[in-house]
């Protein structure tokens, strides 16, 4: 059992050699609920309101094993989706994406698709705070990318550029996000550096 400050407990009082792990250590691909639990905690306190966006889905079928419960067996996307995140801060709109990834030395930027670049841009050109959530998982680090920052990649990419930003360069252009409880991911901390 882990109690939320990341010790574990054992219950069988058994004492090893072992060194504790780092409370962040075996995180797995979880940015996306670290950032859900953290924008719940920030609506709880008053901070902003930033919900995930749901993925438009067309049900086509659907079974009824019995009465009390359905199972979805064919559906679709009805559209291509943008962003992961949107909501309000300090009066402004915030819209961002979360991405993770095991490289150690880059981060590939086909883990974007063109619909959400655009998307984007579209939300800058209209002012509104706009970034990237990245995830090292080697490192238990999580940057800030800002969009303006991620448009130059992209584009460059396809005029014979690198497929992917280098770690080296998303810590040196984006600024390392705290992680702590109960903000396992306080990004609001690093917007009022960034962008306040």
């Amino acid at each position: 059992m882990n109690y939320p400050n990341g010790k574990k407990v054992y219950t069988n009082h058994h004492v090893t050699n072992k060194q504790p792990q780092d409370q962040f250590s075996n995180r797995g691909m979880t940015l996306e609920k670290d950032i859900d639990e953290t924008n719940r905690y920030y609506l709880n306190r008053g901070r902003c309101v930033v919900h995930k966006k749901p993925t438009p889905v067309q049900i086509v079928k659907v079974d009824y094993p019995k009465r009390s419960a359905a199972v979805i067996k064919e559906a679709y996307f009805k559209q291509a989706s943008t962003t992961d995140y949107n909501g309000l801060y300090k009066g402004k709109y915030l819209d961002f994406e979360a991405k993770e990834t095991r490289n150690k030395g880059s981060f590939p930027l086909s883990n974007f698709h063109a619909h959400q670049i655009e998307h984007m841009e579209h939300v800058v050109k209209h002012e509104g705070i706009c970034f990237v959530i990245i995830r090292f998982q080697a490192y238990n680090e999580s940057y800030m990318f800002p969009a303006v920052k991620l448009f130059p990649y992209w584009h460059r990419q396809f005029k014979d550029g690198r497929k992917s930003i280098p770690y080296d360069v998303i810590k040196s252009e984006g600024a390392i996000i705290p992680s702590g409880y109960p903000a396992l991911v306080d990004y609001l901390s690093v917007i009022d550096q960034l962008f306040f």
